[in-house]
């Protein structure tokens, strides 16, 4: 490895200083924590999935001592109820819901800060919303493209690694294996808990069977791009691709 390179590694761990439930449109109730310095810089932080729910890592990113960290759980993620539920869960909800959370922090502009699927809600809030944005910091960016749901869930992600995919398919059968995202959303919605448990409990995550392609959020600040007022922090494993620079240089500017 080159002397020169020094892997950047997140902040040590805190604890959340404040935590609420936050009652929303369409019978959603969301988990909202605070922690870092109360006069800080404000950055709301997105998690990724969609579903993946605030994790202790997520409090990590930024220097307590110099900013304001906001996280909370998105519909029916994590803390937030009801658990797992589809029914008004949009992305224009979410979007609604950043700003109730804002409104009801009294933030006037913060920082939007985005990993995965939480990049591509950033981008989509930060088009509505560019007035209450200082700016955008997104993470393994995923937007949510066919190119890239193909590329992760049909062919391009099985061949770097063929033991996750081995454990991503194996509950399905033969002919469920053409559309992946389809067969684990009818098992997820299958209201037969001792049918949908099998598949559920296997269902790919960060620690299970579905790799994080972004090898880790203690790999996150590898190497940076600039789309004018937007950082793109890629991976020095997985950067940012051009092709993707321009999906977002045209959807922001």
């Amino acid at each position: 490895m080159d002397a020169a390179y020094s892997r950047r590694l997140l902040y040590p761990p805190i604890h959340a200083t404040q935590t609420f439930r936050l009652p929303v449109s369409g019978g959603h109730e969301l988990h909202v924590e605070e922690c870092g310095r109360p006069d800080g810089l404000p950055v709301i932080t997105l998690h990724g999935g969609p579903g993946g729910g605030v994790s202790p890592a997520l409090r990590r990113f930024f220097d307590p001592r110099r900013y304001r960290i906001i996280l909370f759980d998105q519909r029916g993620c994590g803390r937030s109820t009801p658990h797992g539920g589809l029914e008004n869960n949009t992305t224009a909800d979410l979007i609604d819901d950043i700003e109730r959370i804002r409104e009801r922090m009294g933030v006037d502009k913060w920082l939007v800060f985005g990993g995965s699927w939480g990049a591509t809600l950033a981008i989509a809030y930060a088009r509505q919303h560019p007035d209450r944005c200082l700016g955008l910091i997104l993470r393994g960016v995923f937007l949510c493209t066919e190119l890239e749901l193909n590329w992760f869930y049909r062919q391009g992600a099985n061949m770097l690694f063929p033991d996750a995919w081995e454990r991503l398919v194996d509950p399905l059968a033969p002919e469920e294996r053409g559309d992946i995202v389809r067969a684990y959303y009818e098992r997820l919605v299958e209201p037969d808990i001792v049918r949908r448990r099998p598949d559920v409990v296997r269902e790919p995550r960060n620690d299970r069977g579905w790799p994080d392609l972004c090898a880790g959020p203690q790999r996150c600040p590898g190497r940076c791009i600039h789309v004018r007022r937007l950082q793109c922090k890629g991976h020095t494993e997985h950067p940012v691709p051009c092709r993707r620079q321009r999906f977002l240089h045209r959807d922001l500017v």
